[in-house]
């Protein structure tokens, strides 16, 4: 039987490995259902007059560098790091935030790694080095940073199996490790290693469940849209042997710290955080809920934990969510909307669509309908609220709207698809700036869905395994997590020389396909 497992897995890789080579060797005409983009062409591919002045800020693939390019797709500026990095956001003195992936972190595995929050100057030294990462808890995948300076982080949380059943979850449903259930912290910078956490709101605080009746969390589950039901999401991926997960760890095919009792504890996978200062709110994604929320940061860590106080007064529960109302026990299948989304935003204040949220929606066909291609698409939703900016649920007490407000799909529909990663920004003008994360393909679109302008990533890194291995192109050989247009009269520009740089940095280019031989 064990020889049997690894055997399978074994096939089982294969034949994903073999998927993504015919992919990347079909028909000229089909090359855009090839997600990971490879062997089209690369660099600036789309241009317009008129465009808004500005740039695009990204992490190249497997780099520890932030690059800026113009709208020629030069690079104009680069940030270099001192690890595997993504999530850049640009402060108004030229500096950047980033997430760092740590060396050496414990525990956790999964999506989004990262473990240590930096901060580094327009100059490229780091100013702030912060880890956050040990056996009870991993910052990941985004961060938010606040007009104070504090930087508001994802986190994964240690919870054992006997913990999470004793809160009334499924035994069925839980991993032997336990779970890994979600928190946002925010961070205060303190000297260039140390932060200190000043704020912190666990999803743990704010479950219910109706499985077991004696304990305290149980309750109706379609009562409480503002709590989340402990026992929604996935089920547990199928067993594999030891033998199989050594086999995965020896071909790179698991992550890190991945180990047979550990698959399926990070439960809700957070991808997304964005903060509203305006409404002192707080938006973050879960994509294995295929859900966006909103909670309240006005809250003290006490009433952030409990169900009342705040600017809204309701704690930390739920003020807003929206993709899935059967996670609340309301509607059915046809009113899930979201789709394993990333990167949810406010649209800015004196912008097109101001005060909706916009996301990437990754895969609103194929993940539900076997019937259909997988293609993606960005969504603009407007919550409803009261007179007061209190959000209210409609009369079938979902919360609205019962459709997206704007949403941009590809004309053909099929050729924008980027399952995983990626995301989306609402810009100035109107226009949306769009990451399609797996190609590492970045675009600009109107309104009316006309692309106006268009540029692929053509570089990677060369960060290697701590073992010394390199870490191999394929398949996902340009991805990007996320990336961000900046305008050209953002103040961290001022007095800045944006010029090309000479020489530019090196394109990443794969080895030719093999062209099939054809039979006599």
């Amino acid at each position: 039987m064990r020889n049997y497992n690894v055997l399978s897995t074994i096939l089982i890789i294969s034949c994903l490995l073999f998927s993504f080579q015919e992919a990347a060797s079909q028909e000229p005409e089909k090359k855009d259902r090839n997600m990971f983009g490879h062997h089209i062409p690369r660099g600036l591919t789309k241009t317009s007059d008129n465009l808004v002045d500005g740039y695009v800020m990204f992490v190249p693939t497997n780099s520890a560098s932030v690059y800026l390019i113009n709208r020629k797709g030069e690079v104009v500026h680069e940030w270099k790091g001192n690890y595997s990095t993504h999530s850049p956001y640009l402060n108004d003195d030229g500096s950047i935030n980033i997430l760092a992936e740590d060396p050496d972190f414990p525990v956790f595995a999964g999506g989004g790694e990262a473990g240590r929050l930096q901060k580094i100057s327009w100059d490229s030294k780091v100013l702030w080095d912060f880890e956050y990462a040990d056996e009870q808890q991993h910052a990941h995948h985004d961060i938010a940073v606040l007009p104070n300076g504090n930087v508001l982080a994802i986190a994964w949380e240690a919870r054992s199996a006997e913990e999470v059943i004793n809160a009334g979850r499924k035994p069925e449903m839980t991993p032997k490790a336990g779970l890994w259930t979600s928190k946002i912290v925010e961070i205060q910078p303190l000297d260039k290693t140390h932060g200190k956490v000043v704020w912190e709101w666990k999803i743990w605080d704010h479950l219910i469940q109706d499985y077991d009746a004696t304990k305290k969390n149980y309750g109706d589950v379609a009562a409480h849209p503002e709590l989340l039901d402990f026992n929604v999401g996935a089920e547990l991926p199928e067993p594999i042997s030891q033998d199989s997960m050594e086999v995965l760890h020896s071909m790179r095919r698991a992550w890190r710290n991945q180990t047979v009792d550990n698959r399926g504890s990070d439960v809700y996978h957070l991808n997304a955080v964005n903060y509203n200062a305006e409404l002192d709110q707080i938006a973050f994604s879960s994509p294995n809920l295929d859900e966006i929320f909103i909670i309240d940061h006005s809250t003290t860590t006490q009433e952030a934990a409990s169900h009342k106080g705040g600017r809204w007064g309701k704690g930390g529960d739920f003020l807003y969510r929206w993709g899935n109302p059967l996670n609340y026990r309301q509607g059915d299948s046809i009113h899930r909307q979201s789709f394993g989304q990333h990167d949810i935003q406010w649209v800015e204040k004196g912008y097109p669509g101001e005060g909706s949220l916009t996301f990437f929606n990754n895969d609103i066909s194929g993940s539900h309908r076997k019937d259909s291609l997988n293609y993606s698409a960005v969504y603009q939703i407007k919550p409803l609220t009261d007179d007061r900016g209190n959000y209210i649920l409609m009369d079938n007490k979902r919360f609205g709207p019962a459709e997206p407000e704007w949403k941009y799909l590809a004309k053909d529909t099929i050729s924008f698809h980027g399952g995983f990663v990626s995301g989306s920004q609402r810009l100035k003008n109107g226009n949306t700036f769009v990451n399609e994360g797996p190609k590492g393909r970045f675009f600009e679109v109107t309104p009316e869905g006309e692309i106006v302008w268009e540029y692929l990533n053509q570089y990677r890194g060369n960060i290697h395994h701590p073992n010394g291995d390199p870490v191999s192109p394929m398949p996902m050989t340009y991805l990007m997590f996320r990336s961000n247009f900046i305008p050209a009269d953002h103040p961290a520009f001022k007095d800045k020389n944006l010029v090309p740089l000479d020489p530019q940095p090196k394109i990443f280019k794969l080895p030719p396909k093999e062209e099939k031989k054809k039979e006599n």
